[in-house]
């Protein structure tokens, strides 16, 4: 007889899972106690979303579900923000929210949620287990949803006397993995396609991508003189520095690299959502009428298709199809397509000199230069992190933790977790003054758990996306974009980490170095001129402008 916490624990341990994020509530008591017995170490965190975040990067990093616990009522609906970003990432992750108890259902009861109907539209498949002996069931359900077809997030409700019951059940082992295969026909079909286009273009994107994935679409496309492109925030998925990589369809892109997108007769899409992000909103190419062919691989079916009719559709991971396509007899083309491509993503990364004593673009520069090229690197939403997609050449597989989702708060717990899972590596998140103090309060986390990231604050002052939308739209009618900052290097520092104030660029390569020989979390402020907005307009000229086009 073991009790339901007990029998999730090891349910948990069958799957493979070595950790989990949390933050406990009495409502899961008996989880805790069979993760106590299990030995399955626990990240306590300070915030849900925050713990909801660490597990959404650990699914990134590790191909496989990240595990989260949150209590029921505000703690689940702190979490649904992790959730989002899983679903919109397609990032697998199994969450486990509290319930109240099953005889007091439907009285409003204290925290009383309705999860499947709070989650449904949110994620893969929510449910709650309203039976103690098919907790091994549904575990093992909800890890197989979270793998499968399109990876995404599964809520689990645990109604906690549901939870605490004793019950004689046996464990079950996972499902296999339903793999999608790829036929020979397939490959030499796709093939043809990209033999017989004049202008191809290779996009990569998605989940479930590899070290060996991202050199098999770099050797693929040098071998055919094919330019490769990826989509927001999947920089990490080929070698940046290979004279096939064309860039990102991202917010803010390259508007040459746009005009190469809308000119292109083939569409190669493997592994991406190719969506409104990728095509500025639908414009560069419109799914009503989108011009060229498409070929698509995905492992879900239903996401061939969904926006973009597609020419050629392979239910297939990306990886899979790579690895019988560097097979192919190469068919060389001129390689002009290829060269210009590159050339305007080279002319691209020289940057526009921003205003103040602090750089941007030198700071990435830097960074770009100068870390190990196994360093992960992370960052949430705002504008400063168009610099480091735009200035920063990702070089490795796996160094890239983003939310596509868009969500500010992300890159410290991400970074946090990436420190956790592998202690000797670099990691450093990038974060603006808004973004950073959505999350900030984990750098207690970090400092119990002996992560050591390094983060860098671009602080300006203001929610800097937003007002440069407002600018653009109201220019010079600020309301609710203004913030006022703590000292954010003596915060660090109270935390007992690291905390250095940079005010001019020259400043920031040696309290990089003193940072990372720290050995503890580390917070690098760089205190910006409030005339910076992106990597393409200060502020001021941005208002002007927008202005001269209200003819005012």
């Amino acid at each position: 007889m073991r009790h339901g916490g007990q029998i999730l624990a090891d349910a948990l341990a069958a799957q493979g899972v070595k950790r989990v994020f949390s933050v406990p509530g009495e409502s899961f008591l008996a989880a805790l106690d069979g993760l106590y017995e299990n030995g399955i170490p626990n990240v306590v965190c300070r915030q849900e979303g925050g713990a909801a975040m660490m597990a959404e990067a650990w699914g990134k990093m590790t191909g496989r579900p990240g595990v989260v616990f949150v209590t029921r009522g505000p703690g689940a609906t702190n979490a649904s923000a992790g959730l989002h970003v899983a679903m919109q990432d397609s990032t697998p992750m199994v969450a486990f929210v509290g319930q109240i108890g099953r005889a007091h259902r439907d009285r409003e009861a204290f925290q009383e949620v309705d999860y499947r109907a709070f989650f449904g539209p949110l994620v893969k498949w929510v449910a709650e287990v309203d039976q103690t002996e098919r907790l091994p069931e549904y575990i093992n359900r909800a890890f197989h949803v979270a793998m499968s077809g399109r990876p995404g997030p599964v809520v689990l409700a645990l109604p906690e006397d549901m939870l605490s019951a004793l019950c004689d059940v046996a464990d079950l082992a996972p499902t296999a993995p339903a793999i999608p295969a790829v036929s020979g026909a397939q490959v030499a079909a796709l093939g043809d396609r990209i033999a017989a286009a004049e202008r191809p273009l290779i996009v990569i994107g998605g989940p479930g991508w590899s070290a060996q994935a991202a050199a098999d679409v770099q050797q693929f496309a040098e071998n055919w003189d094919v330019p490769v492109v990826c989509t927001f925030r999947r920089q990490g998925h080929m070698d940046n520095r290979s004279p096939a990589y064309a860039g990102d369809l991202a917010v803010g892109m390259n508007p040459k690299l746009g005009a190469r997108l809308r000119s292109a007769d083939l569409l190669v899409i493997l592994g991406a959502r190719f969506g409104d992000i990728a095509t500025n909103g639908y414009e560069i190419i419109d799914p009503i009428a989108p011009g060229g062919s498409i070929a698509q691989v995905n492992p879900d079916a239903g996401e061939i298709g969904k926006v973009f009719r597609a020419d050629l559709g392979i239910v297939a991971r990306a990886g899979d199809v790579l690895s019988a396509m560097v097979d192919l007899p190469v068919v060389k083309r001129d390689g002009a397509w290829r060269a210009d491509a590159r050339a305007e993503y080279e002319a691209w990364q020289q940057p526009k000199e921003t205003p103040g004593a602090v750089k941007s673009e030198a700071v990435i520069a830097w960074l770009s230069d100068n870390l190990p090229e196994d360093a992960i690197l992370t960052n949430g939403a705002g504008n400063y992190a168009a610099f480091l997609h735009r200035y920063f050449r990702f070089k490795q597989f796996g160094t890239q933790l983003a939310p596509t989702s868009g969500s500010m708060g992300y890159g410290f717990p991400a970074a946090v977790a990436a420190s956790i899972a592998d202690p000797g590596r670099c990691v450093v998140c990038l974060a603006g003054d808004g973004c950073f103090q959505m999350t900030l309060n984990e750098m207690s986390t970090a400092v119990q758990h002996g992560a050591t990231p390094i983060t860098i604050v671009f602080n300006n002052g203001r929610y800097g996306t937003i007002r440069m939308h407002q600018e653009n739209h109201y220019p010079g009618r600020v309301s609710g974009t203004d913030l006022a900052n703590p000292d954010f290097a003596a915060l660090a520092r109270a935390y007992g980490g690291h905390g250095e104030t940079v005010e001019c660029t020259e400043d920031f390569a040696a309290a990089f170095e003193r940072a990372r020989a720290a050995g503890v979390p580390a917070v690098i402020e760089l205190r910006m001129d409030g005339d910076i907005m992106s990597t393409n307009a200060s502020l001021s000229e941005t208002r002007a402008a927008a202005l001269s086009r209200q003819g005012r």
